[in-house]
């Protein structure tokens, strides 16, 4: 009986994270719809990019975020150093006025970062961008027509990737899905989470970051709190390159998800459905029953082999798991792109229990190391 529970749970567990979820989002969205009054406006706005140490791709970031077609008065651009020990102070000066540069006075992290970028911002709309991100002339305008909108506390971009050659290439699996739920949260209520690369908010719902939390993360949350949502906007889109090194790209999935955690254990009190409502439901599916998938991976495993010698179907289970689990080791080993959906499972969840180990030992991880994009930033002039 213990084995099958614990095969049976977490099957069901795996199945309504990544299925069931949606599905439920499906059916209510059906029934009731949300929609974003997007339209045309003109608040001032203040534009923030975080960087440590970026020298090498500072410069083309600054022209990119200059060349938006937002009213040049309108548009405040700061950057936010990290205490950085290379030329990007010195690269974020030569600009002058155009660009208003703030230093940490030691490392702190990208949250302390910006949290000095928003008490020096005077924009009523606040944008936050990676450096390693290129946006389209209009993203800025685009992004901003959903405050429009007084339920709109803060907005998420698409991801989008580009090759070599800066042409948008198609997106991975997994991102077309993480767009699709998001899409689907938005026309039922309100997103869980926002694009790290770019999103936008209000700044009430930006002022109280704790320095070592997760800003997009914090970001929506406190856009609950305060009453309003969090969207996503088809049309605001973030295009950046795969991570050069797939072993770091994992070392970012673990960091990101550490800190996540940390947010998350910080406003537990949002999992409350007769306080949070229908947000509780989404926050706990959306994220906490993802983070917990790697536990339910293990737990089949576990169950399906104390079962497999009680019938052939749990023996065809358990046979299925090994195919499955060797599949994914092969496609992480050799990149073959038919094994790519396995081996993307098994090494983002692998990570995600390296970050569970890491939240319990203590670890926060409140500095990072700007992800090691592929050449330089990608061309915008593809639509």
């Amino acid at each position: 009986m213990t084995f099958t529970l614990l095969f049976w749970g977490s099957i069901l567990l795996v199945a309504y994270a990544y299925a069931g979820y949606p599905c439920a989002l499906l059916a209510l969205a059906r029934v009731t719809t949300r929609r974003v009054a997007k339209m045309p406006i003109r608040p001032r706005v203040t534009f923030i990019i975080a960087a440590h140490n970026e020298e090498r791709r500072l410069g083309e970031k600054i022209e990119n975020t200059l060349a938006q077609d937002y009213p040049a008065a309108l548009l405040e651009i700061i950057v936010a150093s990290d205490c950085s020990t290379d030329r990007t102070d010195d690269i974020a000066r030569a600009y002058g006025r155009r660009i208003r540069l703030v230093r940490t006075p030691e490392r702190r992290g990208k949250e302390a970062a910006q949290q000095l970028a928003v008490a020096a911002a005077s924009g009523e709309i606040l944008i936050f961008s990676d450096v390693a991100t290129a946006l389209l002339p209009d993203a800025v305008s685009t992004i901003v027509a959903n405050f429009a909108d007084p339920s709109v506390g803060c907005v998420s971009s698409v991801d989008r990737f580009v090759d070599e050659d800066g042409r948008v290439s198609g997106e991975g699996l997994y991102v077309r899905y993480e767009m699709w739920v998001r899409t689907l949260e938005t026309r039922v209520n309100s997103l869980v989470g926002l694009s790290g690369s770019l999103f936008a908010a209000r700044p009430d719902v930006c002022r109280h970051w704790a320095a070592d939390r997760q800003s997009d993360f914090s970001t929506l949350l406190n856009a609950v709190e305060c009453g309003w949502r969090g969207v996503l906007d088809p049309d605001a889109a973030g295009y950046y390159r795969n991570i050069a090194d797939t072993r770091r790209e994992s070392q970012r999935k673990t960091r990101t998800v550490v800190r996540g955690i940390a947010v998350l254990a910080r406003n537990v009190r949002m999992l409350n459905p007769f306080r949070y409502g229908l947000f509780a439901w989404q926050l706990a599916s959306h994220k906490l029953c993802r983070w917990l998938v790697p536990f339910a991976m293990v737990g089949a495993a576990v169950g399906n082999a104390g079962l497999a010698s009680a019938s052939t179907v749990y023996g065809a289970a358990l046979a299925a798991q090994i195919v499955f689990y060797a599949a994914a080791v092969a496609g992480a080993s050799t990149g073959a792109a038919v094994l790519r959906v396995p081996a993307y499972l098994v090494t983002s969840n692998a990570a995600i229990l390296v970050a569970w180990a890491r939240f319990a030992w203590g670890e926060r991880m409140t500095t990072w190391t700007p992800s090691d994009r592929l050449s330089e930033l990608p061309h915008t002039s593809v639509h």
